[in-house]
């Protein structure tokens, strides 16, 4: 069995945040949104299925961690969480807090413009409070 290795392009578009027991929490680089990624650690997957009963479990309470940490952090309106792959097919879960007015409301994140990057400050402190808020 291989081992896991993070897609080059989740490793391009993200910050690394933490380690929790299935999965690599991940900040987007995408100051538009507040965003996370999760990425269970487990190599080869590609859908929710090809987890084993007992990690899809974890997983989910993995997202809804991260969804309620992103949402007392962030003062959203609505979380939204996502399993795409069709540009990166390694399993990965995008949680998105959003708002009424953000750039892509009422529509899905995907697709909407280019993003943009936190300065590097800015995103090591949005790091900084996300470790202190999961």
């Amino acid at each position: 069995m291989s081992e896991f290795v993070l897609h080059s392009r989740l490793e391009a578009d993200t910050t690394f945040v933490a380690d929790w027991s299935l999965s690599c929490v991940l900040a987007m680089n995408d100051t538009r949104y507040p965003w996370l990624v999760l990425v269970p650690r487990r190599a080869e997957l590609t859908e929710l299925h090809d987890l084993s009963v007992a990690d899809r479990a974890v997983l989910m309470e993995e997202i809804a961690r991260a969804g309620a940490a992103l949402k007392s952090l962030s003062g959203a309106a609505k979380i939204n969480v996502g399993a795409l792959g069709n540009l990166v097919p390694q399993l990965h879960i995008h949680i998105v807090a959003r708002n009424p007015g953000d750039f892509a409301w009422p529509g899905p994140v995907w697709g909407q413009g280019t993003a943009e990057p936190y300065e590097p400050a800015a995103l090591a402190a949005f790091v900084a409070r996300l470790r202190t808020g999961l």
